[in-house]
């Protein structure tokens, strides 16, 4: 440690002796920008800037491994290769399927943990080759979140390369579950399993940008399953009808009115049932999405949501003749709770130093991620972009451009070596 500390300037120590978010901010920025300049530091972020074209077909090679909703096992064996070869220590496998690896500092805390996830949101069965077009990547999950996976391994890389000795220890996290019906569960893992109560900082990487997110935005999910007996269509004709009270309770949910400040938002995104076309189906279901980043605003549309459904099974029964023949079970399927880290907070307040010593801009956004979890629980957590350009996330045709993509690689490195101080 005393040589590591003999390499940096008496402003960049300033973060080692005085603490990471004391002093005054310009104190701090002046030794994160010192600190940029520290010979094994600034080794380091030349390595991550010369290595990108690695990290663009490490990018490029995790997304050719599937990696559908609650199947991220063989995407998983591919990140732990990766740790492997960048010589990071104590890999493991969680309950849940996190694949977990350490780069130990010379201490134990304070614990920094870098994550991305592994899944996408395309099913099983999706193409998953990678066509390039210039510098434009193109495949299903390039940015969301292959982006996220290579940069993390590209830290570990570029710290390797730069001789790089760390006061704390950082974790490197490949994730599951954060999609859809992931339901954070691979987040939730680590904050209550093996590392509960030994995070510091937590940082998500995911897609693209140099933004920070520091507001993570809540959901909840619902699978609603309307019931009824079911029969012929012509035969049976008169029955209450649970594919009628779906839609019912869909046009009620689509008249919804929500506060633009702070944002919130309802989808029904999916609907399915039934048997055949000359049959009243038996059952009908649809699931719905509701968003707020704040938990009150996300209570009340949740409850005007259940008063739709309700509604709706009132009004379909009464429309044949009054008979409690339609029921609705309502199952929470996802809760992604709301939370923030303040502007002011350290870990912020570093992560925006970074990129300012770096030229580049970061702003302050919203979002739905990983970070939600210690968020909610009032820890030290944001995400951030991995670099580059995305587009059309979340669709088969999304693309990534790779312009400048190592800014983003640097950006990283930096705020990995900056939250391991203590």
């Amino acid at each position: 440690m005393d040589s590591y500390r003999r390499s940096l300037s008496a402003a960049a120590v300033l973060i080692l002796t005085v603490g990471l978010g004391e002093g005054s901010r310009a104190q701090q920025a002046a030794g994160v920008a010192a600190l940029a300049q520290a010979p094994p530091v600034r080794a380091a972020l030349e390595a991550a800037k010369a290595t990108e074209p690695q990290t663009i077909e490490q990018q490029i090679g995790f997304c050719q491994v599937p990696a559908p909703p609650f199947q991220e096992a063989a995407r998983g064996r591919a990140l732990r290769r990766a740790f492997e070869g960048v010589g990071l220590s104590n890999i493991r496998v969680d309950r849940v399927g996190n694949v977990l690896a350490d780069r130990p500092g010379t201490a134990a805390r304070p614990r920094v943990v870098f994550a991305a996830h592994l899944d996408t949101v395309f099913p099983e069965g999706t193409e998953v080759k990678v066509t390039r077009e210039g510098t434009r990547l193109r495949g299903p999950g390039i940015g969301d979140n292959c982006r996220g996976l290579a940069v993390l391994v590209a830290i570990a890389r570029a710290l390797a390369r730069g001789h790089v000795q760390t006061p704390g220890t950082i974790t490197f996290v490949a994730n599951v579950g954060e999609e859809g019906l992931g339901d954070l569960r691979g987040v939730k893992e680590l904050f209550a399993g093996e590392l509960s109560g030994k995070i510091d900082h937590f940082v998500s990487i995911d897609n693209a940008g140099i933004s920070i997110t520091n507001l993570a935005v809540g959901s909840h999910r619902y699978r609603v399953t309307f019931k009824g007996p079911g029969g012929h269509s012509f035969g049976a004709f008169g029955l209450a009808n649970p594919a009628h009270a779906l839609g019912r309770a869909v046009a009620k949910i689509s008249e919804f009115q929500v506060p633009s400040q702070p944002k919130t938002t309802f989808n029904v995104g999916r609907i399915g049932g039934g048997t055949s076309v000359n049959a009243i189906p038996f059952d009908a279901w649809m699931e719905i999405d509701m968003r707020s980043s704040e938990p009150r605003t996300l209570a009340d549309l949740d409850a005007k949501f259940r008063k739709a459904v309700e509604a709706a099974v009132t009004e379909e029964n009464a429309r044949w003749g009054g008979r409690p023949t339609i029921t609705a079970v309502v199952d929470l399927v996802g809760d992604r709770p709301a939370g923030s880290t303040p502007s002011d907070s350290p870990i912020v307040e570093t992560a925006q130093a970074v990129a300012r010593a770096l030229g580049l801009g970061a702003t302050l956004s919203e979002g739905s991620t990983d970070a939600n979890v210690p968020m909610s629980r009032h820890l030290s957590a944001i995400t951030i972009g991995g670099g580059g350009t995305s587009a059309e996330s979340h669709a088969p045709q999304e693309s990534f451009d790779f312009t400048d993509s190592w800014k983003g690689t640097q950006n990283a490195v930096l705020l990995a070596i900056a939250l391991a101080q203590p």
